[in-house]
């Protein structure tokens, strides 16, 4: 049994070193495609293009303004004379803000604490909920920071005859791991989970299809070798180069995008291969269901396409709706992305991920089961 695992992996790693385009398909588009989503994916958002309508065009309003866009967040994408051509500008796409302040700003701002509010009205385009959220939050809380600035300045002036004023609590956030805030912390470790599970499930799928249609697959089936040494002989290359490319896509995030390593690079390696047993499973399982190569890579991405949507990488899972996150527990994506950002990131042991690690174990186990049943019906 052994010497015909050794064949069929000797067979399997000659063929694969043999086509180029495997090659590059396995080892180098990861990494440039590492590089290229570490840098394209980002839910940093600034330099939001913003129209600003100045009805009172005094000085407190011009200041009001440039503090406004001091901090980029917002930037100035023109002045409008009415509000008119500022939903015109948000409706063409030339800026995603529109700022509105009234005639008599001014005159508010000068009669202090005990007049009426000044009134600046802030228009954003819904279309883009995140860079919207972002201009109105950006406006929000400079206003508050403007207000308490105000009142402050009216209270200094008014001296001892002032009010008595306690002043809110002030609130002081932490930020732990991750403490600037940089998306590619948060976002590679999710990116390399993602680039595995296309490399091993497109390549298992497409081999076995590939390996049909020109006639090998027949070759094989004759020999003595078992089904099941058959199947780990084919997934033990790839399997291989999986944990390969995990090595190298763990050296890009560090070096190129100062990714953490705060946990033990021996368990998460231990939770890969559980992964890979998952994806490569998978692979393997629509291999037997396709007969030519184009239904496998079909079949591969309609299995990647949800696996994506519903791993929570991009999207939080309890964001989801309730009847749709019961289907993610059997997505091996989400498992192994949540046990990869808790090792990597926050340093967590083999007894904080263990749920993962089981149901890792779980799904692996099952797809294989299935893969192989398959398999030998396909055999027969």
């Amino acid at each position: 049994m052994l010497a015909a695992l050794r064949a069929v992996v000797t067979k399997e790693v000659c063929q694969t070193l043999r086509d180029k385009r495997m090659m590059v398909l396995l080892i180098a588009a990861p990494v440039l495609q590492l590089v290229i989503f570490g840098n394209a994916v980002s839910f940093e958002i600034d330099r939001v293009p913003t129209v600003v309508v100045d009805h009172d065009r005094s000085a407190a309003s011009r200041t009001f303004v440039q503090r406004l866009l001091a901090d980029r967040t917002l930037e100035l994408a023109g002045e409008a004379l009415t509000a008119d051509e500022a939903a015109r500008a948000l409706v063409t796409g030339r800026a995603a803000a529109a700022v509105v302040i009234e005639q008599d700003f001014a005159r508010r701002i000068a009669r202090g604490v005990q007049g009426e509010p000044a009134a600046v009205q802030v228009i954003v385009d819904g279309t883009n909920p995140n860079k919207s959220s972002v201009a109105a939050n950006a406006a929000s809380r400079f206003s508050q920071v403007a207000a308490r600035e105000a009142i402050g300045e009216r209270l200094a002036r008014l001296g001892a005859s002032a009010p008595r004023f306690t002043p809110p609590p002030t609130l002081e956030a932490r930020v732990l791991y991750n403490p600037r805030l940089r998306t590619p912390v948060y976002m590679v470790p999710g990116i390399m989970a993602m680039l595995l599970l296309v490399v091993t499930t497109i390549i298992t799928a497409m081999g076995l299809a590939r390996e049909r249609e020109s006639g090998t697959l027949e070759q094989v089936l004759v020999t003595p070798v078992r089904p099941p040494v058959l199947i780990a002989g084919k997934m033990l290359p790839f399997a291989a180069i999986g944990l390969f490319d995990f090595g190298l896509a763990m050296a890009v995030g560090a070096y190129a995008f100062d990714m953490p390593i705060r946990g033990s690079l021996v368990l998460l390696s231990g939770v890969t291969l559980l992964y890979l047993v998952a994806t490569l499973s998978a692979g393997l399982l629509i291999s037997t269901i396709s007969r030519t190569q184009q239904q496998a890579f079909m079949g591969g991405f309609l299995f990647m396409l949800p696996a994506a949507l519903l791993s929570g990488i991009m999207t939080p899972i309890h964001a989801m709706p309730s009847w749709l996150q019961p289907l993610t527990l059997v997505n091996p994506l989400r498992h192994y992305a949540i046990a990869m950002r808790a090792v990597l990131l926050r340093g967590a042991g083999p007894e904080d991920v263990l749920p993962e690690i089981l149901a890792l174990a779980a799904i692996g186990g099952t797809l294989a089961a299935l893969a192989a049943t398959r398999f030998r019906k396909t055999l027969g």
